[in-house]
């Protein structure tokens, strides 16, 4: 597989780990690299990610309008806007994908807004990320044996899907399959509650007036299970209200948990305690042999 003119909208982890994917695999000849900064799109031009770099708040699709392939990797909230501008300029040929983490809006607004392109569209969701951003975040490496999980909607064109998958492999990746609504179910349950939780701990935490005592006596433990709350505020804002309903119930289901752990420490119930914690200890161990559970969905080829 190889893509003469790749377009990449939004230049940061994601985006910029991509591009620096397809050089590593000399499966990409030119890239143009859209973004918000000046600076970060030198940065990444410095880096080797991207040959020309085009800011949002000018004429930017006319840039990106003969590219075969197109990128999104913005918060999921900025999609509108990129998806009508894209709608009016691109070729006939152009293929149109994104990294979103929730995909039913994703498909919502691209049914309202690509029309004639929506057969090119192939939505998706590599399940790999860092807490940085920006384009000196990114990484060659990042997608190396994860998973990226691919949406397609039943108008999804076969060659578009193919690109689409062929362009995650060449990265990398693992390239599994899901239905839209499926993958908000899962991911709200694996990847967007872990966050809030973190960023939960984190902030109650910090309210504290004695919060630097707190702090100052944390271990690994603390550092591990509360990294991801230094990821970007703006983009987990975004998918924690994009993915409301589906969230809202693992919230609720992680509260009951919460209520029976309490009762148990409680009532000192030494064998329910004992219990819970063997049955997360063997399901921890169980996914981390197999990878960390890349097999989520099924495989699209």
């Amino acid at each position: 597989m190889h893509i003469d003119k790749l377009a990449v909208i939004g230049v940061g982890l994601i985006g910029t780990s991509c591009a620096l994917a397809l050089r590593a695999a000399s499966a990409v000849s030119h890239v143009v690299g859209v973004g918000r900064s000046q600076a970060n799109l030198d940065r990444a031009e410095a880096r080797g990610a991207i040959d020309t770099g085009v800011l949002c708040n000018g004429p930017w699709a006319q840039e990106v309008a003969d590219a075969d392939l197109v990128l999104i990797a913005i918060p999921v909230a900025q999609y509108r806007g990129v998806l009508t501008a894209l709608a009016d300029v691109v070729t006939e040929r152009v293929v149109i994908t994104d990294a979103g983490s929730t995909k039913q809006d994703v498909v919502l607004t691209a049914r309202e807004t690509l029309k004639k392109c929506l057969s090119r569209f192939v939505p998706g969701h590599p399940i790999a990320g860092s807490e940085r951003s920006g384009a000196e975040a990114g990484d060659a490496s990042l997608y190396v044996g994860r998973q990226v999980i691919l949406t397609p909607l039943p108008e999804t064109s076969a060659s578009a899907f193919a690109l689409v998958a062929d362009f995650w492999t060449a990265c990398g990746a693992r390239v599994a399959r899901l239905d839209p609504a499926r993958h908000d179910h899962i991911l709200a349950a694996v990847s967007h509650l872990p966050h809030l939780l973190a960023s939960a701990l984190v902030a109650e935490l910090a309210s504290r007036q004695d919060s630097a005592e707190y702090f100052g006596n944390a271990g690994s433990g603390f550092r591990d299970f509360t990294r991801i709350a230094a990821a970007p505020p703006e983009m987990w804002r975004d998918i924690a209200l994009a993915n409301r309903d589906a969230l809202l119930k693992e919230l609720t289901a992680y509260r009951t948990a919460l209520d029976a752990l309490a009762l148990c420490i409680e009532h000192g119930d030494t064998g329910a305690l004992h219990g819970m914690l063997s049955r997360a200890a063997e399901a921890r161990r169980q996914w981390s042999e197999t990878a960390g559970g890349i097999a989520a969905g099924t495989p699209a080829r």
